[in-house]
């Protein structure tokens, strides 16, 4: 149990879920060269360890924050010695690389493998650097979950032939939410670890500019969140996808809505919590959204 609650069992569940939806929702519709069930399945298998690497990695360098903000989710030395945890990290990177690599190969395009490696460096600074500066390490975190929905069009030659089709959009939208809902994210959970990160003299942004601040920085990012999720509502309600323009609206739109103005109800580390939850959530139903996509497009097949 404590392995589990390490490498963030179901932040990993998510990263999967995310990615075997747009691999049968968005990818296997275009009948993949590279990307057959296969493939995926270890290009997905090798996402989920990387992650799984980069939580471990995070948890190392951060045992004395943690044990401020939260001693009670602490497992690092007390149920698992910290060597095991290097040792595992390693293990779970060179395995996610070879996984990879695989693909690599059987596609013959050795340069993509660039883009795990890549993670796995950013992951490492990021714990190690990063994530105490101003900005950079949110960006950075936001950056890394969008890459885990364009890894896969990286892999899939298939739609590099059609970068102006509907795909490639719908991949490059998901994304973009991807790294926008992440990065408001980790600003709240910033917010919430405000007194460990203080005390350890982390330069986040609640630390460096306030509370109120950050929640009103955070509500800017919804606002550019919000505004392109109603574009989308109104193109897809004027292109006859009347139930993906409903769910897009009332799922999405109002939800983000409705969590800026719980935001700043108040300022403590239990509120910021919860509103770290709810945006998992949020970004949960706009995975869903991708199963109404291939059903309302199917629809028009």
């Amino acid at each position: 149990m404590a392995w589990l609650k390490l490498i963030r069992w179901k932040n990993l569940a998510i990263i999967l879920l995310t990615q075997l939806l747009v691999w049968w929702c968005v990818i296997l519709p275009e009948q993949p060269a590279v990307l057959n069930f296969f493939n995926f399945s270890l290009l997905a298998i090798s996402t989920v360890l990387i992650a799984a690497a980069g939580y471990i990695i995070n948890d190392y360098f951060d045992i004395k924050i943690d044990l401020i903000n939260r001693p009670e989710k602490v497992v690092l030395e007390k149920a698992i010695p910290r060597k095991q945890a290097i040792i595992s990290h390693t293990v779970l990177n060179v395995i996610g690389l070879l996984l990879a690599a695989y693909v690599v190969v059987y596609a013959r395009h050795y340069e993509w493998l660039l883009l795990q490696v890549t993670c796995t460096l950013l992951l490492w600074f990021y714990s190690t650097d990063l994530k105490r500066q101003y900005m950079t390490g949110n960006i950075a975190v936001s950056l890394l979950t969008a890459l885990t929905i364009i890894v896969l069009l990286v892999y899939e030659p298939v739609l590099h032939h059609a970068m102006y089709k509907l795909p490639v959009w719908v991949l490059g939208i998901y994304a973009y939410f991807a790294f926008m809902l992440t990065w408001m994210r980790e600003i709240v959970k910033d917010m919430e670890d405000f007194i460990g990160d203080e005390a350890e003299g982390c330069v986040t942004m609640p630390v460096k500019r306030g509370l109120k601040f950050a929640a009103r920085y955070t509500l800017a990012l919804s606002v550019l969140v919000v505004i392109p999720l109603l574009a989308a509502a109104i193109v897809l309600y004027q292109g006859n996808y009347i139930v993906l323009s409903l769910y897009v609206s009332i799922l999405l739109v109002l939800p983000v809505v409705a969590w800026g103005v719980f935001l700043n109800k108040e300022f403590t580390t239990q509120h910021y919590a919860k509103a770290s939850r709810w945006l998992k959530v949020i970004m949960l139903l706009g995975v869903f959204s991708l199963v109404v996509y291939y059903f309302q497009l199917n629809s028009f097949n």
